[in-house]
């Protein structure tokens, strides 16, 4: 039995990697740290023709945002392993086995109290991705390095001027029930941005 804490430590609560060093060599699961992504934090691939569970999981991630990703992942080879592919992907089963395997990081205390009571309140109903729980997210992304240096549309004030990846400008609006509306300078239309979209603060072009 390989024990690949010392590497998982570097990535996640050093209290938590002998636990999921044990996952993994208990399932037989080819556990990989990849490069970012931007539409997903973490990936899991079941078994097929003779390969082994896959589980990857963005590297860049702070460490709290690393295990609960690896939770949520290793939760989906529970199910497989259950049901293989007769449940849907975050249907009841996952939630269960989600709250299940969470369960022992957070009586041991491995986040911190403001992330600890944002995953209680999203084990209430997990959903497909830690992202989508802005309560959730907000609380783990205080923990990320370069947290300081980047904005989201919720945090800039209506009426300014925003850029996003790839050059594109826009002006906040109002908001639209969950998401803001923002003009795009250049075509003069309308786009909605969920709240927690990261975007660059900009004068008035």
């Amino acid at each position: 039995m390989t024990d690949f804490s010392k590497q998982l430590s570097k990535y996640m609560p050093e209290a938590a990697a002998p636990i999921i060093s044990t996952w993994i060599n208990d399932t037989q699961c080819q556990f990989k740290v990849t490069r970012s992504r931007r539409t997903k934090l973490g990936d899991y691939r079941a078994p097929f023709r003779g390969e082994p569970h896959k589980i990857s999981v963005n590297h860049d991630l702070n460490p709290f945002s690393f295990l609960v990703t690896t939770i949520h992942e290793f939760a989906h080879l529970k199910t497989w392993q259950q049901f293989q592919h007769k449940v849907k992907p975050h249907g009841l089963e996952w939630k269960n086995n989600f709250r299940a395997l969470m369960a022992p990081f957070i009586q041991a205390e491995m986040f911190p109290e403001d992330v600890s009571l944002a995953i209680a309140n999203y084990m209430d109903n997990p959903a497909a991705s830690s992202c989508t729980d802005l309560n959730l997210y907000r609380s783990l992304r205080k923990y990320d390095a370069q947290a300081q240096e980047i904005f989201t549309i919720e945090h800039i004030p209506e009426g300014s001027f925003f850029g996003i990846k790839g050059g594109r400008v826009f002006q906040k609006k109002e908001k639209l029930r969950k998401r803001y509306k923002c003009l795009e300078v250049s075509s003069n239309r309308i786009y909605l941005f969920h709240p927690i979209a990261e975007v660059f603060p900009m004068e008035q072009p």
